[in-house]
């Protein structure tokens, strides 16, 4: 059989059966020794592996090979990457590398790929070394490859290192960067990179676009994610699905909804599944629990969709943070009736949604009679309860089965310690304290910060460091003066350390969420904009009470992302109706 015929017949399989057939026909005629000298053997393990997906056939067939080629090698390849065990590839890699065969960059992009699937960063350093070694370090796919690798691992700064000496970029090492670091804690650095690439000669694609949203989103940092839409709208990306997508979910969490319910009006594409539940999810971080159910309640038969286990977890969290308690729980007890598990993330909100409410006995009953065992998380969420509600019994047993799960978080020490302050226990608070101590558990510190005029202001609690330092805290002068004709006291019950009230009231001062709300005042040019802080967490009891006062003190309407929800509070009110 000619090699030219076999490769045509190859090219026409359009199913297993008819690959079967070519390998028998081979093998009954004499002629499979014939695969050993011809190209298409290549071929014929690709279509095993790649497009039929039976990986075991591929290295049956690879094993009648006596002396396979590199594009041999880096068919098996290519198949163990989208297997169920990529980590594979490395053995097969070593195997080469003791068969002395011919090793080129795409088998070494092939293995690193199938690292990056498995998070495999000691074995990419050594491949990483063969790279250089070889000579492959000019290949611009294989750099690209090797830097998605390190920035899906984590490793930000050898990622970097792999960009900055790219001797050639393309758009794919540019889109693995911004993504790399907008997932790795760095959104600003993302942004800075994605305002960096058009200067540099390249168009944002769809895969930019969603690293730069992705990075706004964590920001909230909506003049720049505006930016970034009318350039989607410019560019016509908008008929991409995850595209919108990520618009919505960048204005939800940008403290816009409506916005964001707008792009889900009149988004051209057919709406995904994901669509609705990132819709869904909008609305309940705004606590607009309402609006939420509304919409999920329309998913069914008429828009051909129907919702899942995440849309039922969108739909729980509208009810916890809109206080709708029966609601959120009758549709967790509904779930299981559809044919839908739920998971941890189900139990989780749920007790949640107890535990705002003070049912702290029932959320207990709720973790004690889940069918899988409780994480940390789980007990982590009745802590806060118990600390709310002031319930020191429940709270030192949970404390003790965190202990025993041997969890070390500095916010269970923390709380369990808020708790016994608010009893004025502080013998137990410097027990927890010496702990803490001997654990070398920190406080994670409160820190928040507010974006202006492209620039991301960072304030840390009682900042003294903001070079526009001595405004801000004139402008706190200026609002506490004007709060007391309002009738404000300071809610000092709210700082736990046994301390004076004077004191105490000067630490709320300081707090990290007042001080970007005090610079946003300060520098807002346009008052019809709403001035916008993040926070890392939940916002305190005393901030609530002055930024409400100050959004109607100012008439400044002022929008707070704290580490569970939003608050957006205007004319004196917020919109979580002090339930958070």
């Amino acid at each position: 059989m000619a090699s030219s015929l076999l490769e045509s017949l190859l090219s026409k399989c359009t199913a297993l059966s008819h690959l079967n057939q070519i390998q028998s026909l081979l093998i009954t005629t004499g002629q499979f020794k014939f695969l050993n000298i011809c190209p298409p053997r290549s071929k014929l393990l690709e279509l095993y592996s790649l497009t039929f997906n039976h990986l075991n056939f591929a290295i049956r067939t690879f094993s009648q090979i006596p002396n396979p080629s590199t594009n041999d090698w880096n068919a098996i390849l290519r198949g163990l990457i989208i297997g169920p065990s990529p980590s594979d590839a490395f053995l097969w890699y070593r195997s080469m590398l003791r068969g002395s065969y011919r090793i080129d960059a795409l088998t070494c992009s092939f293995v690193l790929k199938a690292c990056a699937r498995v998070l495999a960063l000691s074995d990419s350093l050594q491949l990483h070394s063969h790279v250089v070694r070889k000579g492959f370090s000019a290949d611009a796919l294989l750099g690209t490859t090797l830097l998605d690798l390190y920035a899906k691992a984590g490793d930000i700064g050898s990622a970097q290192k792999v960009f900055d000496e790219m001797a050639k970029r393309d758009i794919a090492s540019w889109n693995a960067l911004i993504s790399g670091l907008a997932q790795g804690e760095k959104p600003d650095e993302a942004l800075g990179l994605f305002k960096r690439i058009e200067i540099d000669g390249f168009k944002p694609n769809e895969i930019t676009v969603l690293g730069g949203l992705s990075a706004c989103s964590q920001l909230g940092a909506f003049k720049e994610g505006d930016k970034i839409y009318d350039y989607i709208r410019s560019e016509r990306l908008d008929g991409n699905v995850q595209v919108c997508n990520a618009v919505i979910d960048m204005y939800a969490k940008c403290g816009f909804v409506d916005k964001a319910y707008s792009v889900f009006q009149t988004m051209s594409c057919d709406k995904s599944l994901v669509t609705w539940n990132t819709m869904i999810m909008a609305f309940a971080m705004h606590g607009d629990g309402d609006k939420a159910l509304q919409l999920f309640h329309q998913m069914g038969p008429s828009v051909r969709m129907e919702p899942d286990e995440v849309s039922y977890l969108a739909a729980i969290c509208a009810c916890n943070h809109a206080g709708l308690v029966d609601e959120g729980y009758k549709l967790f007890t509904s779930m299981q009736s559809l044919g839908l598990t739920p998971n941890v993330k189900h139990y989780g909100s749920v007790v949640d949604l107890l535990g705002r409410a003070g049912r702290l006995q029932q959320a207990y009953y709720v973790i004690d009679s889940m069918p899988m065992l409780p994480d940390m998380v789980l007990w982590q969420t009745l802590l806060g309860a118990c600390k709310t509600y002031k319930n020191v019994d429940m709270a030192e047993m949970v404390t003790r089965k965190l202990v025993e799960m041997g969890s070390t978080s500095d916010g269970n020490f923390v709380l369990l310690s808020n708790i016994y302050a608010a009893h004025e226990r502080w013998a137990d608070v410097g027990r927890i304290r010496d702990v803490m101590k001997s654990k070398d558990v920190r406080k994670t510190p409160g820190f928040s910060y507010i974006e202006e005029k492209g620039v991301i202001h960072k304030f840390y609690n009682a900042d003294k460091a903001h070079k526009h330092c001595k405004q801000i805290y004139g402008k706190l002068e200026e609002i506490r003066f004007k709060m007391k004709e309002f009738g404000y006291a300071a809610e000092t019950s709210f700082v736990l350390h046994d301390i004076g009230d004077e004191e105490k009231e000067n630490a709320l001062y300081q707090h990290s969420e007042k001080l970007a709300v005090a610079f946003g005042l300060i520098c807002a040019e346009d008052e019809a904009r709403p001035i916008q802080v993040i926070k890392n967490l939940r916002i305190c009891g005393d901030c609530h009470v002055v930024i409400k006062l100050i959004s109607k003190m100012y008439n400044r309407e002022i929008i707070v992302r704290d580490r569970v929800r939003f608050h957006r509070f205007k004319d004196g009110t917020c919109s979580c109706r002090d339930y958070w």
